[in-house]
């Protein structure tokens, strides 16, 4: 009875979790044989009856036999076999032409294979790269019988260690050889010439002239010797190369080409590059404080996971965010387009068998999986919109619908309002004085407010006289005489009893300079005592600037202040002499601290 009593709770409390969650489990194979990564599926209507396929590039097992895999619901439509290991998946349309069925691409190797209905349309591959020209010596020793194989491994491993420029396909075959193996291959391959081929790391799509779902699009490519290309839809050429610092594993572009592009590539190095139309080398540089596993744009946000089970949302320009930890490492990530609805999130695969969905740094819903998962892909398949595709970490695919219902909140919040909004205020009881000057305020409220506007243009009328009486008294920070070209500025520093007196002398003419002028100040005695109270100007050149300092003793223990005139500059010599009504003067009220 026991036993039966606790399986029954456990069905009951399956059901309640089913009935609660936000997906329809519509199929799961733990043997699916499905071994594939993120970039590796793809979701199209490639025979374009509206029933769309999902497109895998399969590793196979231990990364032997790779193959592409079309699937039609849980079945597979297709398997075809490739010469080497897929890098990623794309689908885009390549011209306005009726019917418009997508092409499928698939990077493998140096090599995109395009597909048309399912069928080889086009075999583009990268440009080869000139060899080195080290290894391309010992080779056509090696095919004049010069040097044994031996030798020939000892200096390709030299070179591999030292050189700058990487070996060819060919050397990096034969030193992985045993020695009796050796002797055999070179025989075979001496004759042919020496290819350095480089190979795709990432591939994503770019829109070409406009942005609608359905506009023809370009294919990117990131090369393994740090390059990223951009290729024509129509005649697969080159239309533009950029340079990266270091070698491109994740993409994310938004524009179009002809207009205006950013892209955004995620490197070995730990750093994201982002790059512009018009810039053929990166224009920001985000650095990562580990490596990252995966890039996805939200909107404007570049969300970036890294080796250090975090999440982290990036502007275009390179400021962070935001940052959430995991509770695991991050295994893949993806974007989740709800359309119907307007929303974008982030999937995070993670290595604890959960899948968590983030809108920012909000969590939405988290899906617990038997398995850890390895790859996601979110869109329309068959003819449902809303469909996530997972496969596990030993080869299960996991398929699971949307509700049509299903509205994603933040974790812990409910759909509606704010729970604050709620909340009352409390708002504190009105008084007889309140109610009284609110009844004054609505009878007179003209006259309240014509008052304040007097009272403002008195504030303003009193400001601008007392800034008038300043300048006609003198205490402004700047004086110039009469005559001579001169800038004088006086500074008190210092809060008694001692201050420091410091006089900036300034000659403002063009060219000529200036001689013989003397300094002196007019206080009393009695209040303040002066060490210096007389200065001899030196020659003033035109343009510079000469400090003159005193120290100035408050002599009055009651708080009482006085002003130290300034006068002068005068002339002595020659013909400049200044008459005694031409002198400028600097006032400085010097107030000493109020005894306490």
């Amino acid at each position: 009875m026991a036993a039966a009593s606790s399986s029954d709770c456990d069905s009951g409390r399956a059901e309640s979790n089913e009935a609660s969650s936000k997906w329809l489990d519509a199929h799961y194979d733990p043997m699916a044989n499905i071994h594939t990564f993120s970039a590796c599926l793809a979701l199209a209507d490639l025979h374009g009856d509206g029933e769309y396929k999902l497109v895998v590039g399969d590793l196979g097992p231990g990364g032997q036999h790779p193959c592409l895999k079309v699937l039609k619901g849980p079945t597979v439509l297709t398997e075809t076999p490739l010469p080497a290991l897929p890098a990623a998946a794309a689908t885009f349309l390549m011209e306005q032409h009726e019917p418009r069925t997508p092409a499928l691409a698939l990077a493998s190797g140096p090599c995109v294979y395009v597909y048309k209905n399912l069928r080889p349309y086009f075999k583009f591959s990268l440009p080869q790269l000139p060899p080195n020209p080290l290894e391309l010596d010992l080779w056509n020793q090696a095919k004049e019988d010069r040097i044994d194989p031996l030798t020939l491994k000892e200096m390709l491993e030299g070179i591999r260690e030292k050189a700058e420029v990487p070996l060819s396909v060919q050397s990096l075959r034969f030193l992985q050889l045993e020695l009796s193996e050796m002797e055999a291959f070179v025989s075979q391959h001496k004759s042919k010439s020496i290819k350095r081929q480089t190979v795709i790391t990432t591939m994503t799509t770019l829109k070409k002239n406009l942005a609608d779902e359905d506009a023809v699009s370009c294919l990117v490519l990131g090369t393994e010797n740090k390059e990223l290309l951009v290729l024509d839809p129509e005649a697969f050429t080159i239309l533009t190369k950029m340079s990266l610092p270091s070698v491109p594993v994740f993409l994310e572009v938004s524009g179009q080409f002809d207009v205006e592009f950013r892209l955004a590539a995620a490197c070995r190095d730990g750093n994201i590059y982002i790059l512009r139309r018009d810039s053929r080398r990166p224009k920001y540089c985000i650095e990562l404080s580990a490596q990252p596993v995966g890039l996805v744009r939200v909107h404007k946000v570049l969300v970036v996971g890294s080796t250090q089970e975090s999440l982290h949302g990036f502007t275009h320009k390179g400021k962070k965010l935001w940052t959430v930890q995991m509770p695991a490492a991050i295994l893949t990530m993806n974007l989740l387009e709800q359309r119907s609805r307007g929303l974008q999130a982030v999937m995070a695969g993670l290595a604890n068998g959960e899948v968590r969905i983030y809108h920012d740094k909000a969590l939405l819903n988290v899906i617990r999986t038997p398995d850890a998962v390895t790859s996601l892909c979110f869109g329309r398949y068959g003819r449902e919109d809303n469909t996530l595709i997972m496969t596990t970490r030993g080869a299960g695919l996991i398929i699971k619908i949307l509700k049509r219902t299903a509205v994603f909140v933040e974790a812990g919040g409910e759909a509606g309002p704010p729970a604050a909004q709620a909340m009352k205020l409390s708002v504190p009881r009105k008084t007889r004085l309140y109610v009284d000057q609110t009844l004054r305020e609505r009878e007179a409220g003209t006259a309240m407010h014509r008052t304040f506007q007097t009272d403002l243009y008195l504030l303003r009328l009193r400001a601008a006289r007392a800034y008038v009486q300043a300048l006609e008294s003198s205490l402004n920070p700047v004086s110039v005489t009469t005559r001579e070209p001169l800038k004088l500025h006086a500074v008190v520093q210092g809060l008694g009893p001692t201050f420091k007196l410091t006089l900036h002398l300034q000659n403002t003419s063009a060219a000529r300079p200036i001689l013989g002028l003397l300094v002196c100040f007019l206080y009393n005695e009695v209040l303040y005592a002066l060490p210096r109270a007389f200065f001899k100007v030196p020659l003033l050149v035109p343009g510079l600037s000469y400090p003159l300092e005193t120290f100035v003793e408050s002599l009055n223990d009651k708080g009482i202040s006085d002003i130290i005139k300034v006068g002068g500059p005068l002339v002595l010599h020659g013909e400049d002499s200044e008459s005694e009504g031409d002198k400028a003067s600097d006032t400085r009220y010097l107030q000493p601290p109020q005894p306490l």
